[in-house]
């Protein structure tokens, strides 16, 4: 059983900053957590579950091209946590951000997922 806690989220001015966190604990199906790659997703309403960023335990990451400058994402590897730091929000960032683990598969689909958040709203105002 793998339980995936996000926090952080909230009300955010046009141009402002915030950080996103989850946390992952349970025990994953094909072991440690450091096998599994640890992405945010966001899905605003009406429109399907984007991939946003990902990050693997030997550090590498990846980003979508709509918040690349903007976006960093992190993960602490002992706390088995990845966050999301997001600056210089937009309008369009507005939407429930979710977190994720996949071992198999694209890391940019959703359908790859193995486990999931419950999400996170992110609101920004104009």
């Amino acid at each position: 059983q793998v339980q995936l806690v996000e926090s952080g989220g909230g009300l955010v001015q046009t141009g402002g900053s915030l950080r996103l966190s989850c946390v992952a604990s349970g025990r994953a199906a094909e072991g440690d957590f450091d096998v599994y790659t640890m992405s945010w997703f966001r899905q605003a309403p009406g429109k399907d579950r984007e991939f946003v960023a990902g990050a693997w335990d030997h550090g590498a990451t990846r980003f979508a091209d709509s918040v690349k400058g903007r976006f960093n994402i992190s993960r602490d590897n002992i706390k088995n946590t990845v966050d999301l730091q997001m600056n210089s929000v937009k309008p369009e960032d507005t939407a429930v951000y979710t977190c994720g683990l996949v071992r198999r598969g694209s890391y940019k689909l959703a359908s790859s997922y193995a486990y999931w958040g419950q999400g996170i709203q992110v609101t920004v105002s104009s």
